[in-house]
């Protein structure tokens, strides 16, 4: 069978392959910082020439304007739509989060290495900004790719693969919108998109991702007066934005953790029975969790929650309001007595089901101009955000995602939703009315966004092995 064939490739070349995923992780492709630009498109042209050498015709394509170029977009095309067989677009993204605070890694976060396993810890990984998110992810398809062109002749089977790869998604893909509806028509004819770039609920439990929340994001400012004043002149006679936007911020929450701007719920599906079960069924612990990021299992009882829900329904199923960042007046060392002129903060949003991410901005602007205290003035941004994607569990490509899965690893995958944002899904939703089926491998202890990042080579191996199947279970669709 070509799979076996793929799939022993992996393992004899499992040297080689680890060798290009640090090639990559070593290119610091950190978009949201100017830079680091010519890093990021370093990046692209790395990913670029990986694709050409596993028999694609890849291409980078420009992105934004000449006054504000974006970060290009890596396009790949392979095979040809055989009869029965789908056209999947592949989805990934080559860029990566900022290392700050570069002092809490163990290693530099752009010297990346392999680390042996930790007893009662972490497995033997890669350790490197990007080793999940995403370029390890990304690895494994392309892994899968050079396994059946080496075995085959052909990396894709001869199953039609459109590969897209951004430059952008860890700074807001300003540019992602605009370059879908340039290719509305090519994105649309797809089948369906791929997305590695969820997890697993262990090392060996693999699960398929059916829903993923969307997200609003916002900076907002209250301004006060039109200087920095003096606490013992102006302390009691003018309002302190410090103290006001605190004030108006912890009214987000009723007393039960649900969310206070009106519309806010509006479609929000309630969890069926069915679904309650299943997860019931899965076996996760909340204290667990917990102690994994330094909390103990009373962190559950935490007031804030919205009541009524267990840990892992909160995090799948309903939407919240977090306060990312707040900041205002004096923060350096010593004293300073001043009431600042204006304080501000980053408020976001996931979302669940049919929640509209402009309709919840909106809402949030118009609630804080309720309260908007005497004498101050709000600076309100939307700085955008992604719809909520939940994707029918009896799709025929999702069912021969979960196959493929168990056909690498032997155990059936589980399906589970997460809490995290995938702003594509949605987006190619609304646009071209293409699915995405998520088929990811990372851990929930594997650090993404934080100091350390990780991706276990067991992960790794699993990942490239299930997208090497799923090449074969769909030529014979």
């Amino acid at each position: 069978m070509s799979y076996d064939k793929a799939a022993a490739w992996l393992d004899e070349h499992e040297g080689e392959s680890i060798e290009r995923t640090l090639e990559w992780l070593r290119i610091p492709s950190v978009s949201t910082d100017p830079a680091y630009r010519d890093d990021v498109r370093r990046a692209a042209e790395w990913a670029e020439a990986r694709l050409e050498a596993c028999g694609v015709d890849a291409k980078l394509v420009e992105t934004g304007t000449p006054g504000d170029p974006g970060h290009p977009i890596v396009m790949g095309e392979c095979g040809e739509q055989s009869e029965g067989a789908p056209h999947v677009l592949f989805y990934g993204h080559y860029d990566v989060q900022p290392a700050d605070p570069v002092e809490l890694w163990d290693s530099p976060p752009f010297e990346p290495s392999v680390q042996p396993a930790v007893a009662d810890g972490p497995g033997e990984r890669f350790v490197g900004r990007g080793a999940c998110d995403d370029k390890g992810q990304v690895m494994m398809f392309l892994e899968a790719l050079a396994a059946w062109k080496e075995t085959t002749g052909h990396p894709t089977g001869g199953v039609r693969f459109t590969i897209l790869l951004e430059g952008e998604e860890e700074s807001g893909s300003a540019n992602l919108e605009r370059f879908v509806n340039e290719h509305v028509d090519a994105l649309g004819a797809c089948d369906f998109c791929l997305v590695s770039d969820t997890g697993m609920l262990s090392r060996d439990k693999p699960a398929i991702t059916y829903g993923v929340r969307g997200l609003t994001y916002t900076e907002i400012t209250l301004h006060g007066a039109d200087q920095d004043l003096h606490s013992g002149s102006w302390g009691g006679r003018a309002p302190n934005p410090n103290a006001e936007l605190a004030k108006v911020l912890s009214g987000l929450w009723d007393d039960n953790g649900r969310v206070t701007i009106p519309g806010f719920y509006d479609g929000v599906r309630e969890l069926s029975d069915a679904e309650r079960e299943a997860w019931r069924g899965l076996g996760f612990d909340a204290g667990e969790a917990l102690a994994k990021i330094g909390l103990g299992p009373e962190a559950d009882e935490w007031g804030g929650q919205e009541s009524g829900y267990s840990a892992i329904e909160r995090e799948w199923a309903r939407p919240t309001a977090e306060i990312n960042g707040i900041w205002g007046g004096y923060t350096g060392a010593g004293a300073k007595t001043v009431i600042p002129a204006h304080a501000s903060a980053k408020v976001s949003f996931r979302l669940v089901d049919d929640q509209d991410p402009q309709r919840v901005a909106d809402a949030f602007f118009e609630w804080l101009r309720g309260r908007t205290p005497p004498g101050c003035r709000w600076e309100l941004t939307d700085m955008g955000g992604g719809h909520p994607v939940t994707v029918s569990t009896d799709s025929s490509w999702l069912t021969a995602a979960k196959q493929s899965v168990e056909r690498a690893t032997g155990v059936l995958p589980a399906m589970i939703k997460t809490g995290g944002s995938i702003p594509v899904a949605g987006m190619l939703k609304a646009l071209t009315g293409v699915e995405t089926i998520f088929m990811g491998f990372g851990l929930d202890d594997d650090r993404v966004h934080s100091p350390n990042e990780k991706f276990e080579l067991s992960c790794f191996r699993q990942g490239a092995r299930s997208h090497a199947a799923l090449i074969e279970r769909l030529r014979g669709a």
